[in-house]
């Protein structure tokens, strides 16, 4: 019985651990989007940006990554008067950045 448990908690753990690592995985890939698109044009991260639009740093602690991966498919959707391109991004990309965004705390 002891034995049992002992195997169901080390199969936890690693499952655990294994979405954790794919966790920063697709957010280190939303950097890459947050960079290679040049959101850092028009907003900040930190002290990196320019502050023509939000402060992006804490935005994770205010949206969940649901809510943002909407905002970055269609921002007018969400909201008629934003400013805010539509941007050509797959849905591996706009899943990637709300990751990396919602990681912002």
């Amino acid at each position: 019985m002891i034995w049992r448990l002992g195997a169901l908690v080390a199969v936890l753990l690693l499952a655990s651990c294994a979405q954790a690592q794919e966790g920063g995985e697709l957010v280190a890939r939303g950097r890459a989007v947050f960079q290679d698109q040049g959101c850092y044009g028009c907003h900040t991260v930190g002290p990196t940006g320019t502050p023509i639009a939000s402060d992006l740093s804490r935005i994770g602690a205010r949206r969940d990554s649901t809510s943002l991966a909407a905002w970055l498919r269609d921002p007018a959707l969400q909201r008629p008067t934003a400013h805010m391109p539509k941007l050509e991004l797959s849905e591996v990309e706009v899943r990637a950045l709300a990751a990396f965004l919602g990681s912002l705390r």
